[in-house]
């Protein structure tokens, strides 16, 4: 039997829940325009079940080293589609992502190399 699919407003801790993500860090991305509020009669900010599709994409981003203001830059359809990994405007941002990490893992393996030379050229002394 299929569940039967929510569709009113989502309070933040609502969200929060659905998401995983923290309500700061929704409030966050709120502030930012990366998700769409509206303020219910006692004030409080409401959001659309669409929400939480953007909030789940946009922790998959910022865990793939994506800062929020490369995310903004993203085409809708990156935050609005379930699971969306990538689409032609993102590709060349993704990839300049995947080669800076490179460059960092090669600094660091050299680091290593260097500490561990350093601790056998001190080993027997």
């Amino acid at each position: 039997m299929k569940m039967k699919e929510r569709h009113s407003p989502l309070s933040i801790g609502e969200l929060a829940n659905s998401t995983g993500a923290s309500i700061r860090a929704i409030r966050h991305y709120d502030q930012q325009g990366l998700l769409a509020s509206t303020r219910s009669a006692n004030g409080y900010r409401m959001f659309s079940t669409l929400a939480i599709t953007q909030v789940k994409q946009l922790r998959r981003f910022l865990d793939a080293g994506f800062n929020l203001a490369e995310i903004k830059g993203f085409p809708e359809c990156m935050l609005i589609v379930d699971g969306a990994l990538a689409c032609p405007e993102t590709k060349g941002a993704q990839r300049a992502r995947l080669l800076a990490i490179d460059k960092q893992i090669t600094q660091l393996e050299r680091r290593r190399l260097q500490l561990r030379l350093m601790l056998e050229d001190t080993a027997g002394k």
